[in-house]
């Protein structure tokens, strides 16, 4: 069978329009540094169809100057209220999906650390990989090292609780032909990413490196990523709370086992009670009988729960997006 021959910059050819969503909450150096260094590294051939949706997340401060000549067009969806950096992304993709005609969107940060030159390789594995949703996974972190080892870690327990492996964060290409759908997914409210998995629509992820920011300060800190990733889990609960009621079942019989133990030490072997030696026997099988308790409420919790989310009604973000858009205000 002839190989298929391998896509590069030259051989892309873009929709005629592609559109770039960017969630911003005061970071407006970042992005005029940002849409800079878009218009000088990516190529005119895709930079001319490039549409930026800046989704203003009712910022404190307001831009100074942006640049006005980078690609299509520019605009600025002011939100009514802080809403954070998740939901933000799923109002401005919400907001394109309700336009007329859908094209290809790709999600990033306004910091610069989802790297512009990137965006055309996105593009090219979007063409390499039609009809899926294209992430960039990400191959280096440069942020401080306690934040890579909690990160890591992040990354180990939420494989562990959901049995998926998340590799990847926001920056990616949503095609035309999901994103409809991709806004009827309630799950991308709370987190993106995860919202793209728990929907089922095709997925693929590509190697690139993140970047450095470009001005100000990070705002993820210890505590934001400890609530980024419970959203990530929250994302799937179905699947957590099987898992985590799995493992209280575990317990459960771990702790009969113990108790069968020393029942036979005690009664069949020369471990049995002596006069004047604590009952070790009887506080053992008080704390087994205390995991098999309590294994038992968490179980009986997590099935609540699951039934809750299940029949409780779920946030559609295509539907309800219009409640949260002030203006569109068009720059250029």
């Amino acid at each position: 069978m002839q190989s298929q021959p391998t896509l590069d910059s030259s051989t892309i050819t873009p929709p005629d329009t592609i559109h770039i969503v960017i969630p911003l909450f005061n970071d407006w150096e970042a992005l005029g540094l940002l849409l800079e260094r878009i218009r000088a590294v990516v190529e005119p051939s895709v930079l001319n169809r490039l549409s930026f949706l800046i989704v203003d997340d009712c910022s404190a401060q307001d831009y100074q100057t942006l640049p006005t000549d980078v690609g299509r067009s520019l605009s600025i969806l002011r939100l009514y209220r802080n809403v954070g950096h998740q939901k933000a992304i799923a109002l401005g993709l919400s907001y394109l999906a309700d336009q007329p005609t859908p094209y290809p969107t790709i999600v990033m940060d306004s910091d610069g650390e989802d790297q512009p030159e990137d965006i055309q390789k996105l593009v090219q594995a979007s063409v390499e990989k039609p009809g899926h949703v294209v992430f960039a996974q990400r191959t280096k972190r440069r942020e401080k090292l306690l934040f890579r080892v909690f990160y890591k870690l992040y990354k180990g327990v939420f494989r562990l609780l959901t049995g998926k492996v998340i590799t990847f964060g926001n920056f990616s290409l949503v095609p035309p032909n999901l994103l409809r759908k991709l806004v009827h997914v309630s799950e991308i409210w709370n987190n993106y990413p995860g919202g793209v998995i728990r929907s089922r629509l095709p997925y693929t992820a590509i190697p690139l490196e993140r970047g450095s920011r470009l001005a100000g300060e990070s705002k993820m800190n210890f505590v934001s990523l400890i609530l980024h990733g419970l959203s990530t889990v929250s994302v799937l609960m179905d699947t957590t709370a099987v898992r985590i009621a799995l493992f209280c079942v575990m317990a459960a019989l771990a702790s009969v086992v113990g108790i069968g133990i020393v029942v036979i030490l005690r009664f069949f072997t020369d471990l049995g009670p002596k006069p004047g030696v604590p009952s070790w026997g009887s506080y053992l099988v008080i704390w087994f009988l205390v995991v098999i308790m309590q294994a038992f409420l968490i179980s009986l919790l997590l099935v609540f729960i699951v039934l809750t989310y299940r029949t409780q009604p779920q946030f559609i973000p295509a539907i309800e997006y219009q409640n949260f858009v002030e203006r569109r205000e068009v720059i250029y």
